[in-house]
């Protein structure tokens, strides 16, 4: 069982939004939109930002997923093992659809609340399996090419969380730091080299 509070977090602010629909037929009710949302930059603090690549989610969703409300574990609103959760990608992003009980009340509240338009944002909760790093000028950007995916979540307030940010500026710091540490090594490889052919010159 992963550790819930050490699990990256994603939200996606406008880019993905949810709808609410009810079968007139059955009574059925659902919560339906983009848990993820490829290829669009999401900005972690001016001058870095990331992307989710279209191949993250692939082999992720044979997994036993929950989708939660406000990424809190104790609020369970479906889950793909029980049928009640169905997860699938496009060529937009991650699209997923709820099915609300109707004898949970607080599914039914949030059911409301997103019908109104009060709640109608999304995240998801996964660790990194594979990643890119790049530099863009004065910027960087991180690709997340491979995920493992543990949740997705209906949230009130998309943001990215401070703990996300600071672990992203932290791997910045050693990518940096390794960067400058191999332009040393290759500068001190260098000045040797030149320093050994300027031993072997012979004087006229």
């Amino acid at each position: 069982m992963p550790d819930f509070n050490r699990v990256r977090k994603r939200t996606l602010g406008e880019l993905a939004t949810f709808q609410t629909r009810e079968n007139t037929e059955t009574g059925e009710r659902y919560i339906a939109g983009y848990f993820s949302v490829f290829n669009s930059d999401y900005e972690l603090w001016p001058g870095a930002t990331e992307s989710i690549a279209e191949t993250a989610f692939d082999g992720a969703l044979s997994d036993d997923i929950r989708c939660l409300i406000d990424h809190d574990t104790r609020l369970v609103l479906g889950r793909t093992k029980a049928g009640t959760l169905s997860l699938k990608t496009d060529s937009r992003g991650l699209w997923g659809e709820v099915k609300v009980n109707p004898m949970d009340q607080d599914a039914m509240n949030l059911y409301e609340r997103v019908k109104r338009g009060d709640v109608d944002q999304c995240s998801f909760g996964f660790d990194i399996l594979e990643e890119t790093f790049e530099e863009r000028g004065a910027e960087v950007h991180w690709t997340i090419k491979k995920v493992k995916l543990y949740e997705v979540s209906v949230v009130t307030f998309p943001a990215y969380e401070e703990t996300e940010v600071s672990a992203r500026k932290q791997e910045l710091n050693s990518i940096q730091k390794r960067a400058v540490q191999a332009w040393q090594h290759e500068t001190l490889q260098k000045l040797k080299g030149e320093a050994h052919g300027t031993e072997n010159i012979i004087a006229p």
